[in-house]
This record gives structure tokens, C-alpha cells and sequence, in this order.
């Protein structure tokens, strides 16, 4: 084998990667589709076309979708792809993972929940804004014995269910956090009231995760309501002006999941450091070597490599399922 600073072995690499760590368990159809991209040069010759940034799984696997690739085995997708190249690598070009996970506000309800309020909520990397709405959806949250908690919004029960299994000595909520503003940043925010951006939206989600598809329609049903302004920008240069905007009397939370993974570790600790000296709690939900510190004061890894980890102002409090289906909270 070529050293790995080639491209085409870097992208084989990356997306065997996927297959056995990321896809694995989740989906069928993306664990086979990334393991024969791995073995199929010819078509890491066609993604290595793309700039490094374009050349993810879940964009080019996105894209393809998008256009009407069919969930199945690798030949078949393989062969569409060398016929459909042309419009893919397009939308590869023009669009970005944005996956807007409604399903992630249950692991980091209990956390909001636990702040003193009243709360002014800011998500960088916001997507659509459907994670901006965490005190609009309901909640299941099933414990390992059979145990079931059930919290809803303060007007009733929502069209979005959102179900969570956790362990450990987790806050369960008495009732809703007490949010009183929300706003978003996003290099490219993606709009609930256009089609082709919800198209996007549903194209991102696994092919086997019809749950999430159904929730997603639900949430931007939702997001409907009421109106939320996502900043167009870098997280590192919007973050100060939005925080001085928010509510004086609030306690200011800034919140990500799976965001800083796509900033280079100089913005990382940019980031990091802004979140240190500004008059914030800083509530992060990303990999486990992704934000400054975090792995570090856990002591171990997770046992689970897709895990990820629920930091409050850099203090690891609890391991997740990257789409909010589970919750470990930390004893």
C-alpha cells in the first residue's frame, strides 16, 4: 500500500473508517456503501476529484440520495454513482452536512434543565435551527430496568416525541427549562420554509432511519411557529456580538453537537478560549478528541468509539448516542 499522505488511500482509508466505526450498527446500507467505496478505486478516483473538505461519507452518500440513489447494495450504488458523478460532485460543491437532529435535544435537555434560569440558548453550527426548540418537543426517557419518565412542553404534549434510553444518575427533569430567547449561527443556514432545503435536511438522514425522517418532518412543523434568527458566519467571529445581544437578565448558554469536528484544532482552541472568557455556559456534545480537554479530564476513552461526550464548561458530565437515542450520565 501507497503511504497514507496519498490522497486516494487517505480517502479509502476514511471511509472504511466509517464503515466500521460510524456506520456500523446504524446503517446497513451506508456500512456496505463506505466499505466498497474503501475497496473501489475507481471511485475514491472520482471523490479524490472533490476538494479534501467535500470528500465525507455523509455528504457524498447525501448527495447521491438526493438525486435518487437507492438505498441497497454496494454494485448498484456504485454503478449509479459513475453514471450520476456529474450532478453528485455538484451538490457535494454547493452543500455541506448540516444534519439538523432534533433528536439530540434529549441529551442535552437534562443538562439545560439543571441551569438556573431564566435561559438565552445560542447553537453554533445551527443548521435549520430545529435544536433551538428543546422546550417545544416531548420527551421519553427509558431507564435499563423497564422505567419510563415522560416530560412535555408547558402548553401540552408536541407532535415531536422525543425517546432517549438512559443509565447512570441522570437529573431527569421536573419540568422545562425556562427559555426566554434563542439564536443561532451557521456558516449557511439552512431555512424551514423552504423545500429545498428540507429536501436537503431529509436527504441527510440514514437511509434505515425512517424514525428520524418522521421526526424531522415534525420538528420544522414546529420550527414553523416561531421564527428564530440563525446568524450567516463563522461560529468564531458571530459568537461575541450574539452573546452581547441576548437578554441581560439571562444566563446564556451556548450549546453544539457535532460542529467543531469540521473546524481545524487552531479554531478549535479559538473557540474554546472564547467560550473560557465570555460570560457563558458552554455546553458541548462532540466526539471524544474534538474539544480542547474534554477526553482529557474523562481519565479513559468510552468504550464505544462512536460514543460521544456531554461537556459543561469543559467538564465532561455524560456519554451520548451521536443522535440523542441514549444517554450515560457520568457518577
Amino acid at each position: 500500500m501507497r503511504a497514507s499522505t496519498d490522497p486516494g488511500v487517505a480517502t479509502a482509508e476514511r471511509y472504511r473508517a466509517f464503515a466500521e466505526v460510524e456506520a456500523r450498527g446504524m446503517s446497513t446500507c451506508y456500512e456496505r456503501w463506505a466499505a466498497g467505496v474503501a475497496a473501489d478505486p475507481e471511485i475514491v478516483t472520482l471523490i479524490d476529484l472533490l476538494p479534501p473538505v467535500k470528500r465525507q461519507p455523509n455528504l457524498v452518500f447525501s448527495a447521491a440520495r438526493l438525486h435518487g440513489a437507492v438505498a441497497g447494495e454496494y454494485p448498484a450504488f456504485a454503478a449509479w454513482l459513475r453514471e450520476h458523478w456529474a450532478l453528485v460532485a455538484a451538490t457535494c460543491l454547493t452543500h455541506a452536512t448540516q444534519t439538523n437532529e432534533p433528536g439530540r435535544c434529549a441529551a442535552l435537555l437534562p443538562a439545560l434543565a439543571a441551569l438556573a434560569g431564566p435561559l438565552a440558548i445560542i447553537e453554533v453550527g445551527a443548521s435549520a435551527g430545529l435544536c433551538l426548540h428543546p422546550d417545544r418537543y416531548s420527551y421519553r426517557y427509558r431507564s435499563a430496568d423497564g422505567g419510563e419518565w415522560m416530560l412535555h412542553p408547558t402548553d401540552g404534549p408536541s407532535p415531536v416525541v422525543l425517546d432517549c434510553a438512559v443509565t447512570g444518575p441522570v437529573p431527569l427533569p421536573e419540568r422545562m427549562p425556562d427559555i426566554v430567547w434563542r439564536a443561532g449561527i451557521d456558516l449557511h443556514p439552512l431555512d424551514v420554509h423552504s423545500d429545498a432545503d428540507v429536501a436537503w435536511l431529509e436527504a441527510l438522514i440514514w437511509p434505515e432511519h425512517d424514525d428520524r425522517r418522521s421526526r424531522l418532518r415534525a420538528a420544522v412543523a414546529v420550527a414553523h411557529q416561531e421564527t428564530v434568527e440563525i446568524v450567516p458566519g463563522d461560529l468564531n467571529d458571530q459568537i461575541e456580538a450574539l452573546v452581547t445581544r441576548a437578554p441581560a437578565e439571562a444566563t446564556v448558554v451556548v450549546f453544539h453537537t457535532a460542529v467543531l469536528a469540521y473546524l481545524n484544532e487552531r479554531d478549535r482552541n479559538r473557540f474554546a478560549a472564547q467560550m473560557t472568557r465570555l460570560p457563558v455556559r458552554w455546553l458541548s456534545n462532540e466526539g471524544q478528541s474534538v474539544v480542547p480537554g474534554v477526553l482529557e479530564r474523562l481519565g479513559k476513552a468510552p468504550a464505544k468509539e462512536s460514543a460521544f461526550i456531554l461537556a459543561l464548561d469543559g467538564e465532561p458530565i455524560a456519554l451520548t448516542q451521536p443522535h440523542g437515542r441514549s444517554l450515560h450520565w457520568l457518577g
